[in-house]
């Protein structure tokens, strides 16, 4: 099984007034909660994705943007390099807020007799040019790394 698109839809009111919104879904064997999903998701960094984040990172540092290697803010709840928002059995909000843009990450499942499907969705709120500038540089790597995320869910 792969990473597909799908709709994106049952967010609403995750991020009010984004201007950007996507998901991708995968079909996997077995039971998942959104957190044990979302923390097999961000939690695994291997490869390409890894050297992916670490562009990243020396790119926006500096021009003082957050890092995935920023302290958490105290008493945070982390899943990987994400604080989380919110969290049900079946949902998963992580996120943050920075001065270019805010960003969602929104894990969803969905248990049938098969399996779960697990849903991926990415809503983004930006705030000045620089944000604007940031988001169409990441938007092609951030097609690749969620679906890469979510392939990995289907490995052991």
């Amino acid at each position: 099984m792969r990473a597909y698109a799908v709709e994106t839809s049952g967010v609403e009111g995750m991020l009010a007034g984004a201007q950007f919104a996507d998901s991708f879904a995968i079909d996997v064997g077995g039971a998942l909660t959104a957190r044990r999903a979302a923390e097999k998701m961000f939690n695994r960094r291997r490869g390409r994705l890894s050297t992916l984040l670490k562009m990243r990172d020396a790119a926006v540092k500096p021009f003082g943007l957050q890092t995935t290697d920023a302290k958490p803010p105290a008493g945070a709840r982390m899943i990987g390099i994400f604080p989380v928002i919110s969290e049900t059995p079946e949902r998963v909000v992580a996120g943050f807020d920075d001065k270019h843009l805010d960003f969602r990450v929104i894990v969803d499942v969905f248990p049938d007799a098969a399996g779960t499907r697990v849903v991926a969705t990415t809503l983004v709120l930006k705030h000045n040019l620089l944000g604007r500038v940031y988001l169409a540089a990441i938007l092609p790597f951030h097609r690749v790394i969620v679906r890469s995320m979510l392939n990995g869910l289907a490995q052991p």
